[in-house]
């Protein structure tokens, strides 16, 4: 993003449209991922606890690193945009008088900043509010809650499972995308809503279902070539010029759009999960270790790379260098600050951390 044309906090002075397609490669994908895996995980979290204690988990595992990260982690990324975007002349300790009184001051030709904001973190939000309407739906399902699972595992083979997510996901789509542009700011996002929450869905129902992520796993080269085909299609759309478009109405051309792009969406999940299945089956240190720095690394890398992009930026470094410091520099102190928060316990439960799995994964830290 800092490379890229389109707006963000802070932009490179070599910003350009070179790195644009490899964005696209991951743009439609990446989220809806993070959705459906974290469904899965959700399902699995509910069959060992019961909806009061999920709801409870749920909550304190993620609305405390939310507060704390509005709080702490986002407002420096605010600082930096109101500098570069809007000229703010005043410190950061100037700018934190104005933070939590929810200032809107801030203006550009794109609008006004919103303070306090969660930028980054808005994946927490909609987490939360997506694990509440799943315990709502096992608790008003009960026992038939795995039947739907099996229902859908039972329908989703040969042809069936990539065609029917996909046009679910085209409808969504169709239907939603261009009425409701993603906001991230939870109360009018609803195209993001029925696309994120129906794969966070699909990941809950189908998650005991064995022979599912069998089928993905044996699909997986399928699914490969498949998302990289509509790839290379949706780079073509977006750089085919409007008045270039055949004599057919505009909208056929835009449902195939969204067509091949729901198919590029749900056939690159397929394929990460079939890949996943097939070489990472397995336990290890290495992975419960990666499995506690992953939310914690999630909550701070945006900051650091604002604050690393915005300081950097007077040195004016050759671009393939600075971005190799901008990722050295990202990684390296987010693993930092994860080391130092899983030692001390009061940091723990405002980075989603449990003092029991610190624990544990203590004597097992891979050397």
């Amino acid at each position: 993003m800092y490379y890229v044309t389109w707006d963000w906090h802070v932009k490179s002075v070599y910003a350009s449209n070179a790195i644009e397609p490899l964005m696209k490669l991951s743009a439609p994908w990446r989220l809806g991922l993070l959705f459906l895996v974290s469904g899965v995980a959700s399902s699995w979290m509910l069959n060992k606890l019961s909806v009061g204690g999920f709801i409870r988990q749920r909550s304190a595992r993620l609305l405390i690193p939310l507060v704390f990260g509005m709080l702490v982690v986002t407002p420096p990324q605010a600082f930096v945009e109101a500098v570069e975007q809007v000229g703010y002349q005043g410190n950061y300790f100037d700018f934190m008088k104005l933070y939590p009184q929810a200032y809107h001051g801030f203006c550009d030709k794109d609008g006004c900043l919103d303070l306090p904001t969660w930028n980054h973190l808005w994946f927490v939000p909609y987490l939360w509010i997506y694990s509440l309407l799943l315990a709502g739906i096992a608790l008003s399902l009960g026992k038939h809650f795995e039947s739907v699972g099996n229902f859908l595992a039972k329908h989703l083979n040969g042809w069936k499972l990539i065609v029917l997510p996909t046009l679910l996901l085209a409808l969504i789509r169709i239907l939603l995308a261009n009425r409701f542009p993603t906001t991230h700011d939870l109360v009018n996002d609803w195209f993001n809503h029925a696309n994120s929450f129906s794969l966070f869905l699909l990941g809950a129902l189908l998650a005991r279902q064995t022979e599912f992520w069998q089928r993905l796993d044996a699909a997986r080269w399928t699914l490969l070539g498949t998302a990289l085909a509509c790839w290379a299609l949706v780079l073509v759309f977006d750089a085919w010029p409007d008045d270039r478009w055949p004599a057919t109405p505009f909208p056929f051309w835009s449902k195939l759009f969204h067509l091949i792009y729901s198919l590029c969406q749900w056939s690159a999940i397929g394929a990460a999960c079939g890949f996943a299945h097939k070489h990472l089956q397995f336990d290890s240190p290495k992975r419960r270790y990666l499995t506690q720095a992953v939310f914690p690394l999630y909550i701070l890398h945006q900051t650091f790379i604002v604050v690393f992009a915005y300081v950097l930026k007077p040195a004016s470094l050759a671009p393939g260098i600075e971005a190799i410091v901008l990722i050295v520099l990202t990684i390296t102190s987010s693993f930092a600050v994860f080391e130092m928060v899983r030692r001390v316990p009061v940091l723990q439960p405002m980075f989603g951390l449990r003092a029991d799995k610190v624990l544990a994964l203590k004597s097992t830290t891979p050397q």
